[in-house]
């Protein structure tokens, strides 16, 4: 229809120009209205794509609040223990890391399929199969603003550790201090580097 419309728009036709006028409404009509969904269609994107890299900023800045909360506790609690060995006095202690903690936290996958069959006026016949998913990360709270929900922490492989305390002098004291942290850590004893503290 719109293509007949458009060849008798074009083609000219003898003392008919009221079917002209017809003709030229329906063509403005129809291109308004394409441009209006073509305007509607993308700033339906852009307005997901804006939601979208907002909510992956939160996430990361949540599972980057938590690598941090877990990296800077086991060298508080090292420094804890270790203050209360015999002789070790007020120590601190560094820890370094191959990579930082990963938090993989727990994803509501949707998926929906359509199917369309698709005819054409020469007799052929395809079928469009079309899947859309996505996935959203699950909170603890129904707001979407507080805790991510995870499904497990996996720690980073810790590569050395600094101790700098008082009785580093002592070597007894710095026998049990590299004996503590490799029970904590699990590191070689060459990988533990113990100091004496400045006065």
């Amino acid at each position: 229809m719109l293509k007949e419309k458009i060849n008798a728009l074009l083609k000219p036709e003898e003392g008919n120009s009221k079917k002209k006028i017809e003709n030229l409404v329906f063509l403005l009509i129809i291109l308004i209205i394409t441009i209006l969904a073509i305007n509607y269609i993308w700033s339906d994107k852009d307005k997901s794509k804006k939601v979208a890299v907002t909510n992956d900023k939160q996430i990361n800045q949540n599972i980057n609040n938590i690598e941090n909360f877990n990296d800077e506790d086991l060298e508080t609690k090292l420094e804890n223990i270790l203050s209360k060995i015999n002789g070790v006095g007020k120590a601190n202690v560094m820890i370094t890391y191959s990579e930082s903690t990963q938090v993989i936290p727990i994803y509501n996958k949707k998926e929906k399929t359509s199917n369309t069959d698709e005819s054409d006026s020469g007799g052929g016949k395809r079928k469009v199969e079309e899947i859309d998913s996505s996935e959203e990360v699950v909170y603890t709270d129904s707001t979407g603003k507080g805790e991510i929900a995870t499904q497990k922490t996996v720690s980073p492989k810790i590569e050395g550790a600094i101790v700098i305390c008082e009785g580093a002098n002592d070597s007894n004291v710095k026998t049990s201090i590299i004996q503590a942290v490799e029970a904590a850590t699990g590191l070689p004893t060459h990988k533990i580097q113990v100091f004496k503290k400045q006065n």
